[in-house]
Protein backbone atom coordinates (compact mmCIF):
# COMPACT_ATOMS: atom_id res chain seq x y z
CA UNK A 1 0.00 0.00 0.00
CA UNK A 2 1.09 3.65 -0.66
CA UNK A 3 1.89 5.67 2.49
CA UNK A 4 0.22 8.77 2.66
CA UNK A 5 2.17 10.84 5.39
CA UNK A 6 5.40 11.58 5.88
CA UNK A 7 7.20 11.36 8.96
CA UNK A 8 6.73 13.40 12.45
CA UNK A 9 3.55 15.08 13.64
CA UNK A 10 0.26 14.05 14.15
CA UNK A 11 -0.81 11.76 11.27
CA UNK A 12 -4.90 13.06 10.59
CA UNK A 13 -7.20 11.36 8.59
CA UNK A 14 -10.43 13.30 7.66
CA UNK A 15 -13.23 11.31 6.38
CA UNK A 16 -16.30 13.18 4.22
CA UNK A 17 -17.70 15.04 1.59
CA UNK A 18 -17.46 18.46 0.36
CA UNK A 19 -18.48 20.97 2.34
CA UNK A 20 -18.27 19.03 5.72
CA UNK A 21 -14.45 18.31 4.96
CA UNK A 22 -13.99 21.38 3.52
CA UNK A 23 -14.99 22.97 7.21
CA UNK A 24 -12.49 20.71 8.94
CA UNK A 25 -9.36 20.43 6.43
CA UNK A 26 -9.77 24.32 6.04
CA UNK A 27 -8.08 24.74 10.21
CA UNK A 28 -6.50 21.55 10.69
CA UNK A 29 -3.77 21.80 8.08
CA UNK A 30 -2.95 24.80 10.69
CA UNK A 31 -2.12 21.96 13.24
CA UNK A 32 -0.45 19.06 11.11
CA UNK A 33 1.24 18.69 7.47
CA UNK A 34 0.17 15.48 7.76
CA UNK A 35 -3.17 15.58 6.83
CA UNK A 36 -5.24 13.27 4.12
CA UNK A 37 -8.63 13.54 3.19
CA UNK A 38 -10.25 10.78 2.01
CA UNK A 39 -13.16 11.90 -0.56
CA UNK A 40 -16.63 10.82 -1.02
CA UNK A 41 -17.18 9.80 -5.01
CA UNK A 42 -21.20 9.68 -5.59
CA UNK A 43 -22.30 12.76 -5.95
CA UNK A 44 -24.15 13.52 -9.05
CA UNK A 45 -25.69 17.14 -8.87
CA UNK A 46 -25.28 20.49 -10.02
CA UNK A 47 -21.91 21.11 -11.91
CA UNK A 48 -20.49 17.87 -10.84
CA UNK A 49 -23.67 15.97 -12.26
CA UNK A 50 -23.79 17.31 -15.21
CA UNK A 51 -19.87 16.58 -16.17
CA UNK A 52 -20.86 13.15 -14.90
CA UNK A 53 -23.35 12.90 -17.73
CA UNK A 54 -21.99 14.41 -20.29
CA UNK A 55 -18.78 13.44 -20.27
CA UNK A 56 -18.80 9.80 -18.16
CA UNK A 57 -15.80 11.47 -15.44
CA UNK A 58 -15.59 10.68 -11.64
CA UNK A 59 -17.47 13.06 -9.65
CA UNK A 60 -15.03 16.10 -9.04
CA UNK A 61 -16.52 18.67 -6.77
CA UNK A 62 -16.23 17.32 -3.70
CA UNK A 63 -12.53 16.52 -4.38
CA UNK A 64 -12.24 20.08 -5.24
CA UNK A 65 -13.35 21.53 -2.15
CA UNK A 66 -10.59 19.09 0.03
CA UNK A 67 -8.38 20.18 -2.44
CA UNK A 68 -9.32 24.02 -1.95
CA UNK A 69 -9.23 23.89 1.71
CA UNK A 70 -5.88 22.22 1.90
CA UNK A 71 -4.25 24.75 -0.68
CA UNK A 72 -1.51 27.19 0.30
CA UNK A 73 -2.22 29.33 -2.79
CA UNK A 74 -4.93 31.85 -2.38
CA UNK A 75 -5.16 32.96 -6.21
CA UNK A 76 -5.56 29.72 -7.58
CA UNK A 77 -7.87 28.48 -4.60
CA UNK A 78 -10.32 31.41 -5.38
CA UNK A 79 -9.68 30.28 -9.20
CA UNK A 80 -10.92 26.85 -8.58
CA UNK A 81 -13.89 28.46 -6.42
CA UNK A 82 -14.49 30.51 -9.37
CA UNK A 83 -18.11 29.86 -10.61
CA UNK A 84 -19.17 31.13 -14.30
CA UNK A 85 -22.05 33.00 -14.18
CA UNK A 86 -23.08 33.16 -18.21
CA UNK A 87 -22.72 30.98 -21.21
CA UNK A 88 -21.84 27.31 -21.91
CA UNK A 89 -20.09 26.87 -18.52
CA UNK A 90 -22.50 28.94 -16.52
CA UNK A 91 -23.32 27.43 -13.03
CA UNK A 92 -19.54 25.56 -13.28
CA UNK A 93 -16.61 25.87 -10.81
CA UNK A 94 -13.46 26.24 -12.70
CA UNK A 95 -12.33 23.74 -10.43
CA UNK A 96 -14.63 20.87 -11.36
CA UNK A 97 -13.61 21.76 -15.51
CA UNK A 98 -9.95 21.43 -14.65
CA UNK A 99 -10.09 18.42 -12.78
CA UNK A 100 -12.98 16.81 -15.37
CA UNK A 101 -9.66 17.91 -18.40
CA UNK A 102 -6.94 16.56 -16.47
CA UNK A 103 -8.86 12.90 -16.16
CA UNK A 104 -9.51 13.32 -19.88
CA UNK A 105 -6.31 13.80 -20.29
CA UNK A 106 -4.50 11.32 -18.44
CA UNK A 107 -7.01 9.15 -18.21
CA UNK A 108 -6.76 8.43 -14.62
CA UNK A 109 -8.47 10.72 -11.63
CA UNK A 110 -5.84 9.74 -9.60
CA UNK A 111 -3.26 11.78 -11.57
CA UNK A 112 -5.64 14.12 -12.00
CA UNK A 113 -6.07 15.17 -8.38
CA UNK A 114 -2.08 14.64 -8.12
CA UNK A 115 -1.45 17.22 -10.99
CA UNK A 116 -4.11 20.08 -9.60
CA UNK A 117 -2.46 19.07 -5.78
CA UNK A 118 0.66 20.36 -7.27
CA UNK A 119 -1.10 23.41 -9.00
CA UNK A 120 -3.04 24.21 -5.73
CA UNK A 121 -0.08 23.82 -3.36
CA UNK A 122 -1.63 21.43 -1.36
CA UNK A 123 -0.85 20.71 2.21
CA UNK A 124 -1.59 17.24 2.67
CA UNK A 125 -3.30 14.74 0.40
CA UNK A 126 -6.59 14.31 -0.89
CA UNK A 127 -7.74 10.44 -1.84
CA UNK A 128 -10.82 9.69 -3.53
CA UNK A 129 -12.71 6.72 -1.41
CA UNK A 130 -13.08 5.09 -4.49
CA UNK A 131 -12.07 4.89 -8.64
CA UNK A 132 -15.33 3.06 -9.34
CA UNK A 133 -17.66 4.87 -11.19
CA UNK A 134 -21.07 4.31 -9.02
CA UNK A 135 -24.38 5.18 -8.56
CA UNK A 136 -25.83 5.11 -4.65
CA UNK A 137 -28.89 3.35 -3.89
CA UNK A 138 -31.10 3.55 -0.65
CA UNK A 139 -33.42 0.37 -0.48
CA UNK A 140 -36.33 -0.08 2.26
CA UNK A 141 -36.62 -4.07 2.13
CA UNK A 142 -39.70 -4.20 3.55
CA UNK A 143 -41.29 -1.56 2.00
CA UNK A 144 -40.22 -2.52 -1.36
CA UNK A 145 -39.08 1.21 -1.96
CA UNK A 146 -35.91 2.51 -3.21
CA UNK A 147 -34.11 5.21 -4.55
CA UNK A 148 -31.41 5.33 -6.97
CA UNK A 149 -28.48 8.23 -7.22
CA UNK A 150 -27.32 10.98 -4.65
CA UNK A 151 -29.42 13.87 -6.10
CA UNK A 152 -32.62 12.50 -6.02
CA UNK A 153 -32.02 10.93 -2.70
CA UNK A 154 -30.57 14.21 -1.09
CA UNK A 155 -33.91 16.05 -2.43
CA UNK A 156 -36.09 13.23 -1.26
CA UNK A 157 -38.26 13.47 1.42
CA UNK A 158 -38.63 9.81 2.78
CA UNK A 159 -41.95 8.39 3.56
CA UNK A 160 -40.16 5.38 5.76
CA UNK A 161 -37.33 5.56 8.79
CA UNK A 162 -34.26 5.72 6.93
CA UNK A 163 -32.35 3.77 9.86
CA UNK A 164 -34.06 0.99 8.35
CA UNK A 165 -32.84 1.56 5.20
CA UNK A 166 -29.84 -0.13 3.37
CA UNK A 167 -27.52 2.07 1.46
CA UNK A 168 -25.18 0.50 -0.95
CA UNK A 169 -23.22 1.30 -4.18
CA UNK A 170 -24.22 0.04 -7.90
CA UNK A 171 -21.43 -1.12 -9.19
CA UNK A 172 -19.96 -2.42 -5.63
CA UNK A 173 -17.27 -0.13 -4.91
CA UNK A 174 -13.74 -1.44 -4.41
CA UNK A 175 -12.15 1.05 -1.69
CA UNK A 176 -8.81 2.97 -3.46
CA UNK A 177 -5.61 1.21 -1.77
CA UNK A 178 -4.44 4.74 -0.71
CA UNK A 179 -7.53 5.42 1.28
CA UNK A 180 -7.34 2.52 3.80
CA UNK A 181 -3.84 2.93 4.21
CA UNK A 182 -4.87 6.63 5.27
CA UNK A 183 -6.95 5.17 7.30
CA UNK A 184 -4.25 2.13 9.11
CA UNK A 185 -1.94 4.69 9.77
CA UNK A 186 -3.19 7.64 11.12
CA UNK A 187 -3.40 8.71 14.89
CA UNK A 188 -6.47 10.39 14.58
CA UNK A 189 -9.16 9.52 12.21
CA UNK A 190 -11.81 12.62 12.40
CA UNK A 191 -15.50 11.91 10.27
CA UNK A 192 -16.32 14.85 9.37
CA UNK A 193 -19.90 16.43 9.68
CA UNK A 194 -22.34 16.29 6.34
CA UNK A 195 -25.78 14.30 5.25
CA UNK A 196 -25.69 11.15 6.55
CA UNK A 197 -27.68 9.38 3.70
CA UNK A 198 -25.93 10.99 0.30
CA UNK A 199 -22.16 11.99 1.97
CA UNK A 200 -21.26 9.72 5.11
CA UNK A 201 -23.34 6.55 4.75
CA UNK A 202 -22.26 6.02 0.67
CA UNK A 203 -18.47 6.38 1.59
CA UNK A 204 -18.70 4.25 4.67
CA UNK A 205 -20.58 1.60 2.75
CA UNK A 206 -17.65 0.39 0.29
CA UNK A 207 -16.83 -2.63 0.90
CA UNK A 208 -13.40 -2.23 3.11
CA UNK A 209 -13.88 0.92 4.34
CA UNK A 210 -15.78 -0.07 7.39
CA UNK A 211 -13.51 -3.06 8.00
CA UNK A 212 -10.22 -0.64 8.01
CA UNK A 213 -12.22 1.30 10.88
CA UNK A 214 -12.92 -1.44 13.11
CA UNK A 215 -9.02 -2.73 12.73
CA UNK A 216 -7.15 0.61 12.85
CA UNK A 217 -5.39 1.46 16.27
CA UNK A 218 -6.14 5.52 15.29
CA UNK A 219 -8.67 7.58 17.78
CA UNK A 220 -11.51 7.86 15.83
CA UNK A 221 -14.03 10.81 16.60
CA UNK A 222 -16.89 12.11 14.69
CA UNK A 223 -18.05 15.65 14.47
CA UNK A 224 -22.26 15.70 14.74
CA UNK A 225 -24.14 17.70 12.13
CA UNK A 226 -25.20 21.08 13.62
CA UNK A 227 -28.85 20.57 12.46
CA UNK A 228 -31.33 18.05 11.19
CA UNK A 229 -31.66 17.73 7.63
CA UNK A 230 -35.82 18.51 6.23
CA UNK A 231 -37.81 15.56 5.42
CA UNK A 232 -34.84 13.07 6.41
CA UNK A 233 -33.31 13.65 10.16
CA UNK A 234 -35.94 16.06 11.34
CA UNK A 235 -36.13 14.65 15.35
CA UNK A 236 -32.99 12.72 15.04
CA UNK A 237 -30.47 13.57 18.39
CA UNK A 238 -26.74 13.49 18.30
CA UNK A 239 -26.69 10.08 19.41
CA UNK A 240 -29.01 9.40 16.39
CA UNK A 241 -26.47 10.56 14.45
CA UNK A 242 -23.46 8.86 15.94
CA UNK A 243 -25.38 5.21 15.87
CA UNK A 244 -26.03 5.62 11.93
CA UNK A 245 -22.37 6.24 11.45
CA UNK A 246 -21.50 3.39 13.23
CA UNK A 247 -24.25 1.08 11.87
CA UNK A 248 -22.70 2.04 8.00
CA UNK A 249 -19.19 1.31 9.90
CA UNK A 250 -20.47 -2.26 10.93
CA UNK A 251 -19.40 -1.45 14.94
CA UNK A 252 -18.80 0.31 17.67
CA UNK A 253 -15.78 2.20 16.80
CA UNK A 254 -15.93 5.46 17.86
CA UNK A 255 -13.80 7.04 20.63
CA UNK A 256 -15.54 10.47 20.71
CA UNK A 257 -18.46 12.55 19.41
CA UNK A 258 -18.21 16.23 19.30
CA UNK A 259 -21.38 18.16 19.77
CA UNK A 260 -22.56 21.92 19.35
CA UNK A 261 -24.29 22.90 23.13
CA UNK A 262 -23.97 27.06 22.30
CA UNK A 263 -27.35 28.62 21.14
CA UNK A 264 -27.57 30.43 17.95
CA UNK A 265 -28.21 34.24 18.10
CA UNK A 266 -31.68 35.67 17.14
CA UNK A 267 -30.23 36.38 13.23
CA UNK A 268 -28.64 33.04 12.97
CA UNK A 269 -31.87 31.66 14.24
CA UNK A 270 -33.81 33.72 11.48
CA UNK A 271 -31.44 32.31 8.94
CA UNK A 272 -31.86 28.57 10.08
CA UNK A 273 -35.73 28.97 9.99
CA UNK A 274 -35.20 29.89 6.43
CA UNK A 275 -33.77 26.67 5.62
CA UNK A 276 -36.28 24.71 7.54
CA UNK A 277 -33.07 23.35 9.87
CA UNK A 278 -33.38 22.93 13.80
CA UNK A 279 -30.43 22.36 16.15
CA UNK A 280 -29.47 18.70 16.16
CA UNK A 281 -30.92 17.98 20.15
CA UNK A 282 -28.38 16.94 22.83
CA UNK A 283 -29.76 13.88 24.39
CA UNK A 284 -27.36 13.88 27.48
CA UNK A 285 -29.76 10.78 29.23
CA UNK A 286 -29.15 8.47 26.45
CA UNK A 287 -24.86 9.68 25.63
CA UNK A 288 -23.86 9.01 28.85
CA UNK A 289 -25.21 5.50 28.16
CA UNK A 290 -22.60 4.96 25.52
CA UNK A 291 -19.17 3.37 24.56
CA UNK A 292 -17.81 6.64 23.28
CA UNK A 293 -17.11 10.03 24.88
CA UNK A 294 -19.69 12.55 24.04
CA UNK A 295 -17.99 16.37 24.26
CA UNK A 296 -19.74 19.79 23.80
CA UNK A 297 -18.33 22.60 22.43
CA UNK A 298 -19.42 26.15 21.17
CA UNK A 299 -18.70 25.15 17.53
CA UNK A 300 -21.64 27.28 15.65
CA UNK A 301 -19.99 29.78 12.61
CA UNK A 302 -21.40 32.05 10.28
CA UNK A 303 -23.90 31.16 7.86
CA UNK A 304 -22.65 31.13 4.33
CA UNK A 305 -23.94 32.91 1.73
CA UNK A 306 -25.36 31.29 -1.92
CA UNK A 307 -23.10 32.29 -4.26
CA UNK A 308 -24.92 33.72 -7.36
CA UNK A 309 -23.68 31.88 -9.97
CA UNK A 310 -24.39 28.56 -8.53
CA UNK A 311 -27.42 28.29 -10.72
CA UNK A 312 -27.56 24.20 -11.30
CA UNK A 313 -30.15 22.17 -9.35
CA UNK A 314 -28.10 20.92 -6.46
CA UNK A 315 -29.12 21.45 -2.04
CA UNK A 316 -26.53 22.08 -0.02
CA UNK A 317 -26.84 23.56 3.62
CA UNK A 318 -25.53 27.60 3.93
CA UNK A 319 -25.03 26.99 7.61
CA UNK A 320 -21.40 25.78 8.84
CA UNK A 321 -19.37 24.90 12.18
CA UNK A 322 -17.16 26.87 13.57
CA UNK A 323 -13.49 25.50 11.69
CA UNK A 324 -11.24 27.10 14.13
CA UNK A 325 -13.44 26.11 17.22
CA UNK A 326 -14.09 22.26 16.04
CA UNK A 327 -10.29 21.86 15.14
CA UNK A 328 -8.70 23.19 18.45
CA UNK A 329 -11.62 20.54 20.25
CA UNK A 330 -10.27 17.70 18.31
CA UNK A 331 -6.77 18.15 18.68
CA UNK A 332 -7.16 18.70 22.27
CA UNK A 333 -9.02 15.61 22.83
CA UNK A 334 -6.07 13.79 20.83
CA UNK A 335 -4.01 15.35 23.45
CA UNK A 336 -5.63 14.26 26.09
CA UNK A 337 -6.45 10.82 25.20
CA UNK A 338 -3.14 10.35 24.66
CA UNK A 339 -1.68 11.74 27.90
CA UNK A 340 -4.14 12.21 30.67
CA UNK A 341 -1.96 14.78 32.15
CA UNK A 342 -2.37 17.19 29.03
CA UNK A 343 -3.36 20.57 29.73
CA UNK A 344 -6.20 20.97 27.74
CA UNK A 345 -8.33 24.19 27.37
CA UNK A 346 -12.28 23.96 28.38
CA UNK A 347 -14.16 22.95 25.59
Amino acid sequence: MNDPFAPNEIKITVIGGGTGSFTLLSALKNHTRQIAAVVNMVDDGGSTGVLRDELGVLPPGDVRQCLVALSDSPKIRDLFNYRFDEGTFQGHAFGNLLLTALEKMTGSFSEAVETASEILRVNGVVIPATLDNVRLKMEWAEASTILHGERIIDADFFKYDPRKANLSLVPAARANPTALAAIQQADLIVIAPGDLYTSLGPLLAINGVGEALQKTDATIMYVSNLVTKQGQTAGFCVSDHAAEIERFIGGEVLDYVLYNKQVPTNELARRYKQEHAYLVEVDKEVLVTKKYKSVGGNFLGAVVEEHDSDVLPVTRSLIRHDSEAIARALIELYETARDPNFNSLSL
